[in-house]
This record gives structure tokens, sequence and C-alpha cells, in this order.
């Protein structure tokens, strides 16, 4: 290949203009009055940055304007000027339309043309930042910071061996730059991609606050909003070399190997991303050769780091900011945005540089497009399901429900929602409302069936009965019989009290009842990670201590229950937890008798008269079925009724909007799943 490079090389000329903020009509010059009463000839974007021919602007309403030759927009790309120059200003919210499959607004520059990194490239830029977020959790290390130049891959995983970030705590005079390389993740999943994060000035990504409105001592070498600083980005036969300079600062510089990886071994994944990322899964591999077969291209501009997920959802880079309900001129007008204003630029590409269209024809209204839950798992033919206002679907492939059942992405990966009130339309001889996948095959334990499940709770009502064992949990998983009692010899529970951090994952067992009266039937509860579901409170708001080896809201652990030859397996898997495992027989009772009633049975399920005993065979030769979702154990039922599973909870009279508005709901993600047939254990 020739490399020999052809140069786009253009400087944002020095030519005074006047604050413009209002859109224009698409002349190339407007008169504006001056102080004096006098008229002079204001010039857009492209009179002082003469390249724009080169690339694409994206908003932070997630449009693609295409080129910026003779446009402005007054809410997101403008001129301005102060004492000393002229200068070109991105500017986007907290909140709004985004591009691609990203969860934060941008009002950023990408390149038309994409090269390899083995020709060479040169990007160099004079800017300053003028406001970051003034809200978000300081716990999450994207909170308060801004992107303003990144090499972006437009093949494969569509990566990002630089972020070039700017980050100011609140309070602070001074913020930090520092710059990110984001891995090329080894094969097809790129879920468990991780950036490693260098300091230039002050701190790196990784120095958070202890609380959400908790900071670090500010950094005595940082950068101040206002401040000019330049970045020099140069890739030269698959190197990437970096140079920040700053009047009053060292001169920073970095070199980066673009086509042969440091990150191909476990061993190798670096302190600061086990810190960060493997908590929340994200610890891949490297591909050997990094970048090397990729196009890529620059990107310039505002692409806000801030944004109003909640940290739950990703505790990296969900900030939890305000964005009043995406309403721009709110946010603008109490500092939930990010503006950076950029004087000087130049970019110098190879001529053999190709068209990088295809990056904008898989991203452009790509967040606007509906992707259903059987693209994230495949497996929805498999099933029907129930949702949270009674509705029945047969036919769930290319379906969805945006109150019940959807599609989110949580910065790295998609999920499948399943979101039920504490009130709604139930099923038959049910209190509690679910939005659940209903197995369509029937099948016996001898029989048998594999259900595996890769889940987080985000959410269980924050109302209920402290001392009623089903308040604050939600049913993930179950098998139900679809016989006799339509007993359920396996439901698999999260639940967690309010104010805790942690709650506790548990399954249960229920009885198939002898004889015809089914009335006395009753669970044994089994703990996974933190307490079963006898664990109660004293009083209505008085809790147990917290569990401390419990799952948090948000936290990802997974499951697999595999029925084979009559004999049930549970595993249950978290990064940082130990794995347990389970058996129960489900063809042979060890329930018959009286006596073989367990204490905890009789402290919870005796007293209310439930304390039946099981038929020898349990659930032999029983069809029954696996079900998946958001089963939701809390309802507005008085504790009078029933001291285990009537929870007295809010409920709003049913209204769905404001139980979801107040916390009185159930909410579960799953980013994978599978059904199939039981299998031999290995044991």
């Amino acid at each position: 290949m020739n490399y020999k490079s052809t140069l786009i090389h253009y400087l944002f000329c020095g030519v005074a203009v006047l604050f413009l903020n209002s859109c224009g009509d698409g002349s190339n010059k407007q008169n504006v009055e001056k102080a004096d009463g006098s008229t002079t000839v204001a010039k857009k974007a492209n009179d002082i940055i003469p390249f724009f021919q080169h690339w694409n602007l994206i908003l932070g309403d997630g449009s693609n304007v295409g080129k910026a030759t003779d446009y402005e927009n007054k809410d997101f790309f403008y001129t301005a000027s102060d004492e000393k120059a002229d200068w070109v200003v991105f500017k986007t919210p907290n909140a709004g339309n985004t591009h691609g499959t990203s969860n934060n607004t941008r009002t950023e520059l990408a390149q038309l043309k994409k090269w390899t990194p083995l020709t060479e490239a040169k990007m160099n830029a004079t800017l300053k930042v003028m406001q970051v977020s003034a809200t978000g959790d300081a716990r999450v290390a994207a909170t308060y910071s801004v992107v303003v130049g990144q090499i972006h891959s437009a093949d494969g995983h569509e990566n990002e061996p630089l972020k070039i970030f700017y980050k100011k705590f609140p309070g602070h005079t001074k913020g930090s730059v520092f710059w990110h390389y984001e891995i090329n993740t080894a094969g097809d999943d790129n879920s468990r991609r991780w950036d490693y994060s260098y300091p230039v000035w002050g701190y790196d990504f990784s120095v958070v606050g202890t609380e959400a409105d908790t900071y670090p001592p500010e950094p005595q070498d940082g950068i101040a909003l206002g401040e000019e600083f330049s970045y020099q980005v140069e890739i030269k036969d698959g190197m990437m070399y970096l140079t920040f300079t700053s009047e009053g600062h060292e001169t920073k510089t970095f070199t980066k190997n673009l086509i042969s990886s440091e990150y191909t071994e476990r061993s190798n994944i670096p302190e600061q991303v086990k810190k960060l990322f493997v908590p929340i899964g994200q610890d891949g591999l490297e591909r050997k050769t990094a970048y090397a077969d990729e196009g890529l291209f620059f990107k310039l501009g505002t692409y806000n780091q801030t944004n109003g997920k909640d940290p739950k959802v990703n505790r990296v880079w969900c900030s939890g900011a305000e964005t009043h309900g995406g309403d721009i001129e709110k946010q603008y007008a109490d500092g939930n945005y990010a503006e950076v204003w950029f004087k000087e630029a130049n970019i110098t590409i190879s001529e053999d540089a190709i068209s990088n269209g295809g990056y904008f024809q898989a991203n452009d209204g790509l967040s606007a497009k509906t992707v259903y839950p059987n693209e994230v798992i495949p497996f929805m033919d498999k099933f029907k399901i129930w949702m949270g206002d009674g509705t029945e679907v047969e036919d769930i492939s290319n379906y969805e429900h945006k109150d019940f059942f959807y599609t989110v992405i949580d910065g790295t990966r998609r999920w499948v929602v399943y979101k039920t009130p504490n009130s709604g339309v139930t099923t038959k001889n049910s209190s509690n409302t679910r939005t659940e996948l209903h197995e369509k095959r029937d099948w016996t334990p001898e029989q048998g069936g594999k259900l595996t499940g890769t889940c987080k709770v985000m959410q269980v009502s924050v109302s209920g009965d402290a001392r009623v064992p089903a308040s604050f949990a939600t049913v993930i998983g179950q098998i139900h019989s679809g016989e006799g009692h339509e007993n359920e010899p396996l439901k698999i529970f999260y639940k967690k009290f309010p104010g805790h951090n942690k709650g506790s994952v548990f399954w249960n067992y229920e009885i198939n009842t002898a004889d015809n009266d089914n009335s006395g039937r009753w669970d044994f509860s089994t703990a996974v990670w933190g307490n079963d579901l006898s664990v109660v409170g004293t009083g209505p708001n008085v809790y147990p201590p917290e569990p401390e080896d419990g799952i948090e809201l948000g936290e990802e652990f997974s499951y697999e229950v595999n029925v084979y030859e009559g004999i049930m397996y549970l595993t249950f898997s978290s990064e940082g937890h130990k794995t347990r495992t389970f058996t129960k027989n489900l063809i042979v009772s060890e329930f018959q008798e009286k006596s073989d009633l367990p204490a905890q049975v009789q402290q919870l399920f005796v007293p209310i008269g439930q304390d039946g005993t099981e038929r020898a065979t349990a659930y032999s030769g029983e069809l029954g079925y696996f079900k998946q979702g958001a089963y939701n154990q809390t309802n507005g039922k008085s504790p009078k009724t029933n001291m285990v599973w009537s929870t007295g909870a809010e409920t709003y009279n049913g209204d769905i909007t404001k139980q979801y508005e107040n916390g009185c709901y159930t909410e579960v993600w799953f980013r994978e799943a599978t059904v199939g047939p039981g299998t031999k254990p290995n044991i």
C-alpha cells in the first residue's frame, strides 16, 4: 500500500466575530449591530474553521446534519469571541437524543473518511472547556466529564482507541485532563470491553468521590474552566503519539501501540481496570493485533459523558445527573450541559483513506430504532408472556411493550427489561402482578429441562410491611406445574429492604400437597447470598440487619436450573461471590409426615394454617414449564389476610404511572438466557 499522505490542513482564522445565538438562514454572512451602533459582518463556523467539508456534524438531538458548511444551530453549534480570539462552540445537554448505541449526547464532528493505523494521520486542536455538568453522582467515574477528541473505529466492534477527556468536580477551580485507550475486544462479545485511563494534568478517570456528593481533593496541577490547552494526535506505522501542551503546565507526551496488544492475557489487566470495570463484569481481553485491521477516523467536539441514567445501571458510565426530562432549555439554564470552544485545529490523513459512509449508515438514527427483546435473547419463540396489566401475548417475536417488556443499553450491553407494578391485573390464583415469560413446552421432571439466565434486579418495591416475608421481593425464575394443584417446585427470589444497599437471593420449593386440599401448601426457602425468605422485620418499618454477603440492585448474577432424570440441580454465580450449588429431588418427597416439616415452615406457615404434607412422589409425572422475568411479590393486600404473602404496599389505587414514579414496582434486566432439555450434570 502507498502511504503517501495528502494534507488537509486548516487553521482557525483570527477573524473577530460577535457571539451568534440564532439559527442561520443558509446564507454565509449576517449583519450584526455593534455597541457603537455600526454594523459588522458576522461569520459562521466554517469562516473560522475552513475544514467542515471533511466532517459530518452530529448534534445533541441525535441528528446528523452532514457537512457543517454555512451551518449553525443556536442550541448546539455556533460562533463566539472573547478578548483574545474567535471560537467555534460545541454544546450539548446531559440528556437528549443520542447517536448510535451511546447513552450520551454529543455535538461532535466525525470524519467522512477512514484510514488504517498503518498509514499516517494527524489531528491537532487548541480549545478551552467552558462548562461540564453541575450535577451527577461523584462516585461514577464518567460524571462531570466531557470528551473533546477521539479516534473511533468504523469497523468490527466500533471501539475507541483514543478518547481525550476533561473533568471537573463541582466546587473545584481546576479540573483534570486525561486520555483513554479502549481495548478492541477479542471475540464476538464486546460487552466486556474496558478503558484504561492515563492522567495528563490532574487525575485519571478512576479518581472518584466516596459518596454521591463528596469529592476528592482538587488536583494541584489541573486545568481551569476557560483555560486553553492543546493536543496533538499523530499516527505513524501503527503507533499513536500524543502531545499535550498548555501555558504554565508541563508538556506531556505519550506513545501507544495500536497494532500489537499488551492485554491478551488475564494477567495483563491493569489494577485500575480491576478496580473500575471488573466489578461490573467488564473484564475482557484484547485481540492480539488490536486495531491493525480496522478503519479508524477522528472525532472532535463535545461528547458529554454525564447522563441521567441511574448509577445502578452502570457504576462507571451512568451518572444520575439532572436532565429535566430531556428539556434542553432547562438543562442549559441550570448548568446541566457540556460546552467546549475550539479556536485552532488541523488534520492530516492519507490519500489512501476511503469513505466512512458505512459507519454513518449503521449509526444514524439507531437510538430511535426499536430493538426487540428477541434480538437480544433469541429464545422468545419458545415462550409467551403475561404482563403487568394482565395482557397475554402468544407471539413475542418482534414484540415490545414500553411499560413492561422492552430493551435498553447500560453503556456496554443491551438487556431485556421486565417491569411490573405492585398492583395491576393478575393471573388466576395469584395476588401479584407479573411481566413474565411462560414456556410453551410442557415436560415432566423425568423428561427434564434446563433454564439459564444472567440478570440484574434494578428495582423492588420501596413500600410494604417489613414483617411480611414477601415484601420488597420479586421472583425472577420459576418451574411451575401445569397440572394438579399447579404448584411451584422452584421460585428464585431477590429481596432487598429499604435503606439497605445489599439484598438477598434465595430459592423456594413449594410442596405438591397430598390429597385434594391444597390450602395447606407451604414453601421452604434456601438462602443463596444473604438471607432466606423467613428473615423479616420486627415492625412494619423496622428492618433486620443488612446481609454482608448480599447482592446490590444493579449487580449482575446468573442462575442455571437443570432438571435431569427427576433431580433438580441449581447453580448460582456472581463476580465477587462464592458460587453456590444445590440439589433437590422432584420425584421423591422428603415432607410426607408432619414430623418432616422444617422449623422454618413451623415458624412462617403453620401459624397461618398452612401445615400440609406432600405426596410421596412429589411432582413425578406431572407436566410443568419454566417461567422467567419479573413476578412482583409485593402487593397491596392487607397483612391481616395473610402474614406471609399479603404485603400492604402502596398501590396508588392501581395507577401504574404513579406506582412507577414512586418506586412501587419491580424491574429485572436479563442480558442472556437459554432454555432447552436437561443435561447430565458434571458431579
